[in-house]
């Protein structure tokens, strides 16, 4: 079993600290460590925008959780109906919602308003409330200040692995047999690049807002032009017969280090067509990568 140590848990565990900290300061209810505890957990997601979606979810869902048992708690019947009844009235509200996040946290509470006696019902749903806001506040600061999740790296690999792979197409398709590759290969590296850089989109680096920006920018072109790549080299997996390079695409490939045989008679046009849009989406791509911030990174 292999013991997995990421900077995303060590970040949680530290935004708990401080949590703990906090909410034995200026918490207000007997159970504030718990909630504090439970809004970090909620708050400390692999990006920015997961973070404050499941932020604003929580903070709805414990109001929701809150005001749901402070109404049912006055209606004139059994507390384990009242409290059936908000459960059913939260679980719904999720589900009607779309919200993917566990409603656990309201229904904890519009179960304890309900059926505690014990308990003060506003003063316990407003210190429930302050007590999660507590934690979803830290988990939120934690997570976007301190060391952000960074993909970039993963995404600038994934594009080069991407680049070796066009290479290896393009030797495959003209090495003399008649056998043609597919693209299958660069099929998978475009969609993790895809799946990166949704990722990469989703966060937002405080420090960084401008060389983000531009990384940004150009992972999404990098991206194009990967999906271009696609389409010109499932065009040539398709063509029944390699075909025939002109002078100028061999030449590039012998200068990009692709050894192939000397090409023959006749020169296939659509084939060359295909090969000179490749050969140019592959300088671009190379070059979205190079022009960021001056070197290819690799």
């Amino acid at each position: 079993m292999k013991v997995k140590l990421g900077l995303r848990t060590v970040k949680t565990a530290a935004a708990v600290v401080i949590s703990l900290a906090l909410a034995e300061l200026f918490g207000r209810s007997g159970g504030k460590l718990i909630f504090a505890v439970l809004g970090v957990m909620a708050a400390v997601q692999p990006t920015f925008k997961e973070s404050w979606e499941s932020c604003l979810t929580q903070i709805l869902g414990v109001i929701l959780g809150a005001v749901s048992g402070l109404l049912l708690h006055l209606l004139p019947i059994s507390p384990a109906i009242t409290a059936g009844a908000g459960v059913l009235l939260v679980i719904v509200t999720y589900n009607s919602l779309g919200i993917r996040f566990s409603p656990g946290l309201a229904c904890i509470i519009v179960v304890t308003i309900c059926t505690d006696a014990g308990v003060h019902p506003t003063s316990y749903a407003l210190d429930r409330i302050w007590d999660t806001a507590i934690g979803l506040a830290v988990g939120m600061v934690i997570n976007t200040l301190v060391f952000p999740y960074d993909n970039s790296r993963r995404i600038r690999s994934a594009v080069h692995s991407l680049e070796k792979e066009i290479m290896l197409f393009l030797g495959d398709m003209f090495d003399g047999d008649n056998n043609l590759p597919t693209a299958d290969a660069s099929l998978e590296r475009i969609q993790q690049i895809a799946r990166e850089l949704e990722i990469f989109s989703n966060q937002r680096m405080p420090y960084r807002q401008k060389r983000h920006a531009q990384q940004l920018a150009a992972f999404r072109k990098c991206n194009e032009d990967g999906q271009a790549l696609l389409a010109h080299m499932e065009v040539l997996s398709r063509m029944g017969e390699p075909g025939h390079l002109n002078q100028e695409n061999y030449l590039s490939l012998m200068d990009w280090g692709v050894e192939i045989p000397v090409p023959g008679q006749p020169v296939d046009p659509i084939v060359n067509y295909h090969v000179a849009q490749i050969l140019k989406l592959r300088q671009e791509l190379l070059n979205a990568l190079a022009t960021q911030d001056g070197q290819l990174g690799f």
